[in-house]
């Protein structure tokens, strides 16, 4: 069986599931006390970015830092399972369960989520800075030009897979990450959050939700 490795973003002590492959992993650790769980302020980091970046900050960590097989990213409070209709700790989707989907498919996903009958482009301009979305499309089309049209397509949808949750191959992985930080990162040259709300300072959190969707509709999975 392939190197399974489930890092579970977490801030607050919490109870987690004792599962082969689950790592508890503090996000946002260079900022807040010790939980006693692996901390994304370890090696190669951004940790202190977590405030505006949000769980990017733990798959960065990931990204930078791990080498198993496959990887994947659930919540404190947000789990894979294998069966909807059981959704206690000890029915987390196991490794063995894991292995077996990603011999078969690409990537595991969460269930698309409805946008309140909104396109991703009004959804976005309704909760957030449309602007700081539409950068991302000038960005895009200048760095990615191949990636411009899911784009487009993406912002008149009126679903997304949405958490930044998601299991794939390490390969796929590392490739998604260093799309998407070249993105944000030039993004984060070019935008001013000063004044922006406790809430929308989250901002590459929330961007990265529907920038996800771009990547995995151009990779046709």
């Amino acid at each position: 069986m392939k190197d399974i490795k489930i890092y579970i973003a977490a801030h607050k002590k919490v109870e987690l599931p004792k599962l082969q492959g689950y790592i508890p992993l503090q996000v946002g650790a260079a900022l807040h006390d010790d939980l006693g769980y692996l901390k994304d302020s370890n090696g190669d980091n951004i940790s202190d970015k977590n405030p505006n970046y949000c769980e990017l900050t733990g798959l960065y960590y990931v990204w930078k830092n791990e080498k198993a097989d496959i990887v994947g990213l659930s919540h404190y409070r947000r789990y894979f399972f294998k069966n909807p209709f059981k959704t206690k700790l000890n029915d987390v989707l196991k490794v063995n369960d894991i292995n077996k989907l990603m011999n078969k498919y690409d990537a595991i996903l969460p269930k698309k989520i409805f946008l309140e009958g909104l396109t991703v482009k009004e959804h976005y301009d309704k909760y957030h800075h449309l602007e700081d979305l539409l950068k991302c499309g000038e960005i895009i089309k200048e760095k990615f030009n191949d990636y411009y049209d899911s784009f487009n397509k993406v912002l008149e949808q009126k679903e997304i897979y949405a958490y930044n949750m998601f299991i794939m191959q390490k390969k796929d992985f590392d490739n998604y990450m260093e799309w998407l930080f070249a993105i944000l990162f030039e993004l984060e040259k070019n935008v001013d959050i000063s004044k922006y709300d406790d809430y929308n300072k989250r901002i590459y959190g929330f961007l990265s939700e529907r920038l996800f969707n771009v990547w995995i509709l151009k990779q046709n999975y």
